[in-house]
């Protein structure tokens, strides 16, 4: 079975574009989500040590984004039993936003069909059968580094910025 995307970056133009609708519009936020589900499974104190960490690093010294009121966008490279994303959608849920869209490029139709009724849209640009793994979809799937996420963050800051003014 052939990779769809070369890599992420090619993966969020294909996502970019069916999100449209919701470009330049300040009610709404995009997070992403990338912690695998193995991951949440096995939770321990190192592991929350890490995530702070990167929290930390990811974030500086801005406060979390307010989202109360706000269409939030929440997306990942690819869902699998899409678990971790509804623990996500079910926290936010909490801190009162408008609307919560899940995006991601690539999902088994059946994740896609399961998210829809825990939050206010699901956007899966693509989603094969049979689907067996998120890795097998892209030509490149290494990890981003810490540096790349922080580059891409500030990238987004400055593009947001210059929108506003």
């Amino acid at each position: 079975m052939p990779a769809l995307f070369r890599d992420r970056r090619e993966a969020g133009g294909v996502l970019a574009a069916k999100l449209a609708a919701y470009a330049g519009r300040p009610d709404v936020v995009v997070l992403g989500l990338g912690i695998p589900d193995d991951v949440i499974d096995a939770v321990t104190a190192r592991e929350r040590e890490e995530l702070a960490r990167r929290e930390r690093l990811y974030r500086g010294d801005r406060p979390p984004s307010d989202v109360r009121g706000r269409t939030v966008i929440l997306v990942d490279d690819g869902l699998a039993t899409g678990s971790t994303m509804l623990a996500a959608a079910a926290a936010l849920r909490r801190q009162r936003p408008a609307r919560i869209v899940v995006a991601v490029p690539i999902a088994p139709p059946e994740t896609c069909e399961a998210l829809r009724s825990e939050v206010d849209e699901v956007v899966c640009a693509i989603t094969p059968e049979p689907f067996q793994a998120v890795g097998l979809w892209y030509q490149d799937f290494s990890q981003t580094t810490d540096d790349e996420v922080r580059g891409l963050l500030e990238r987004s800051r400055e593009q947001a910025a210059s929108r506003e003014s």
